[in-house]
């Protein structure tokens, strides 16, 4: 996935490429993991309602139908298409910026571990546009079960307008970004895993005088799906920190990151931070490996044809 010099004539040719191919990755990733999501979020916020990722399932899909699978579907694709367009074009961008460190001559030349350092460095910017879609879609989620426990009046049939008008009503564009220092903690060692585990399996599956960018669909439907695991399996328990901050701020200004998750493990034990795990790992697999291969040929079918333009 390095941006190797000789595929592309210009660095904005690059950056238009890799944020295309990014955006076609969050669509891929939405569309094939969108249910699994609204499961964890519901778990991570309310665990004392559900006995399990099946309980949870059968409940929302008896209350809500598929939709309630799937509510929060339009802040997912706006937010994973604005983080992975800037994440990936991003990318690219702290690639050459790490290979200037190092004193590499061309971004192939990059190590995997290098590369999951420029990942880590990427996700820095992508985070500022994840965190509001994100906050959006975690509410739109658990508004039924906010509803239940009395701390919410909106309905569970709300818009996305619906969502983002009352959070600017309430307290301003400043609400936004309410769970953004929980978005940054989770993201930044979160996505050195996620990149790193991607290289590493790619690398693993590359034989010799083979280039990374020629591996097929299933070695790389493999590699996206265990950086995707990497990624849940570290920084699990700081996402369930940021759920419950996003969701519950619907009923009022919530304490910071670390008071949150004191508060948690002090009433609920760390078991309640992990609830909600079994979804988000069924998840990473088809969810993260669509991701990738989407990201990876309509990359490579954009390069093909600026070379030959």
């Amino acid at each position: 996935m390095g941006v190797e010099e000789e595929c592309a004539s210009h660095p904005m040719t690059d950056a238009i490429i890799n944020l295309t191919a990014g955006a076609a990755g969050g669509v891929a990733c939405v569309l094939s993991g969108q249910p699994f999501d609204t499961v964890k979020v519901k778990m991570q916020t309310f665990p004392s309602l559900y006995r399990g990722f099946l309980d949870c399932s059968l409940k929302t899909y008896r209350h809500n139908g598929f939709r309630g699978l799937y509510q929060g579907s339009v802040p997912a694709l706006l937010a994973n298409v604005a983080e992975n367009a800037v994440l990936f074009a991003c990318y690219g961008t702290c690639q050459q910026l790490t290979r200037r460190v190092f004193g590499l001559e061309k971004g192939s030349h990059l190590s995997d571990l290098q590369n999951a350092l420029s990942g880590s460095l990427a996700s820095v910017f992508s985070s500022l546009v994840l965190c509001p879609t994100e906050l959006v879609k975690c509410r739109m989620q658990a508004v039924h079960e906010m509803s239940m426990v009395g701390k919410t009046s909106l309905a569970s049939h709300i818009s996305t307008w619906s969502v983002v008008r009352d959070i600017l009503k309430t307290d301003g564009p400043q609400g936004l970004f309410q769970g953004m220092t929980s978005t940054w903690l989770r993201e930044v060692p979160g996505y050195f895993l996620f990149f790193g585990g991607y290289e590493i399996c790619r690398s693993l599956f590359t034989k010799p005088g083979q280039s990374k960018d020629e591996l097929d669909a299933v070695p790389l439907l493999i590699s996206g799906g265990v950086g995707g695991a990497a990624f849940w399996l570290a920084v699990y328990p700081i996402d369930s920190v940021k759920s419950r901050i996003q969701v519950l701020s619907m009923s009022g200004k919530q304490a910071g990151f670390i008071r949150t998750l004191l508060c948690i493990m002090r009433t609920e034990g760390v078991p309640a931070l992990y609830c909600g795990l079994t979804p988000t790992v069924l998840r990473a697999f088809p969810s993260n490996g669509a991701l990738f291969l989407a990201y990876e040929w309509t990359r490579r079918t954009l390069i093909n044809r600026t070379s030959t333009a």
